[in-house]
């Protein structure tokens, strides 16, 4: 990220703009009305992107964070909040040109509205005028109710003076262009931020470039409601987890295999066959976490860092079971005190996803976890070849996608 050199004033001239309405909706007159597609969850796909580049336009690689049970999904939708409308009417307003939004991963509607599809015949960012709209690529859809702790889209803008019409001007710094749409976007009631931006080769393609995506999956257990705090942010299960029989579990799912079980139907992709490069569950503490008396006390060292058990050795991070959990069990509580949950994360990483996949996969873990399926079950569920043989798909508000990687030039 280069510092910030220019004057983000002149960059976005409309700062002072009026205020806009909350939660705007995505304009069907905008939308392209082909045949409702479907598609695997993050598939990657090959080949090149199906666009025409425009040789004085920059590309932005850009990673965008989002509250997922806010939107109606990633994809733009008529009459709905979704991603990739926001970003549409940020880059609007920031540079002053109409925005044609692309997702260019297969994408399923959880909503009624078409997809949205390019023609091959059409050059989908060039105007009837002939000057080039900025396409904002999606190098990872999601489902609403997903998080996203760093989606990637990539888009082209040519930066044309607004004094002279016609007169193309340097590039934005990726500074200015992160600053300047944050600052639309923070209006929008804050739900959806851009955290890095990075110019990139014309050739560079959100999508077809990433070499490896992780999820995360967030479980609260214990019998008491989940936190307000943590509404719509986790999934709560009441019953106590066996963390050592799900980490068994996802022994037998990580690998090559035909995950044929853990695919949804309407999933497009070519193949069920899927390398799983990690899937394991962790026990962490809750991100809203304050700690007790007692855990200030006894999990702080003289130089304010958490002390852990002697199991996880001198400078190496703790596992899932050697954090020390001091005064979660046996210590009274006091009156306005809540119990606490456990917490357990569960990641899962591979290059691409089937459709619904890591969340047919939790689904499955929760069952061993809660007693419901035995470790011959999960090789079972698997060898069956049928989404019908797994457990219920778990709830898509606890889920994140954590990270896309990529070997940026």
């Amino acid at each position: 990220m280069m510092d910030d050199s220019s004057d983000l004033c002149s960059a976005t001239p409309s700062l002072n703009s009026s205020k806009e309405p909350k939660r705007p909706l995505d304009s069907p007159s905008e939308s392209l009305k082909p045949p409702k597609q479907q598609r695997s969850e993050e598939e990657a796909g090959e080949g090149g992107d199906g666009m025409s580049h425009n040789s004085k336009a920059q590309r932005y690689l850009i990673a965008v964070e989002y509250i997922g049970t806010r939107f109606s999904g990633s994809q733009r939708q008529p009459n709905c909040r979704t991603v990739v409308g926001l970003l549409e009417e940020a880059f609007h307003k920031f540079i002053g040109q109409p925005v044609s939004v692309t997702c260019s991963s297969r994408t399923h509607n959880p909503t009624p509205g078409p997809a949205i599809a390019v023609e091959a015949s059409r050059d989908p960012t060039v105007t009837a005028e002939g000057s080039h709209d900025p396409m904002v690529v999606l190098g990872s859809g999601g489902d609403a109710g997903v998080h996203a702790l760093s989606n990637v889209c990539h888009v082209d803008v040519e930066r044309i003076s607004k004094r002279k019409p016609g007169e193309v001007l340097p590039p934005h710094e990726p500074s200015v262009v992160r600053r300047a749409m944050n600052h639309f976007l923070q209006k929008c009631e804050g739900d959806i931020s851009i955290v890095d931006v990075r110019c990139v080769p014309s050739d560079f393609h959100a999508r077809f470039k990433a070499l490896e995506r992780t999820y995360y999956y967030r479980l609260f257990s214990g019998p008491e409601p989940l936190s307000t705090f943590e509404k719509d942010r986790a999934w709560h299960i009441s019953e106590d987890l066996d963390i050592l029989a799900m980490k068994k579990a996802c022994t037998i799912l990580v690998g090559s295999h035909d995950f044929s079980s853990f695919r949804a139907s309407g999933c497009q992709a070519k193949s069920p066959i899927k390398t799983l490069d990690e899937l394991s569950i962790t026990e962490t503490f809750p991100s809203l976490h304050f700690p007790s008396l007692l855990e200030r006390s006894q999990l702080e060292s003289t130089d304010g860092c958490l002390i852990h058990s002697e199991k996880s050795g001198h400078g190496s991070p703790p596992s899932s079971l050697d954090i020390t959990w001091v005064g979660l069990q046996g210590c009274n509580q006091g009156f306005g005190q809540k119990p606490r949950h456990r917490c357990y994360v569960i990641a899962a990483r591979a290059r691409s996803f089937l459709y619904h996949q890591v969340r047919l996969m939790v689904g499955v873990l929760k069952s061993v976890g809660t007693g419901e399926l035995t470790i011959s079950d999960v090789e079972r569920i698997l060898n069956a070849k049928t989404v019908t043989a797994a457990s219920p798909m778990a709830p898509s508000c606890g889920l994140y996608l954590g990270n896309v990687k990529y070997d940026l030039p």
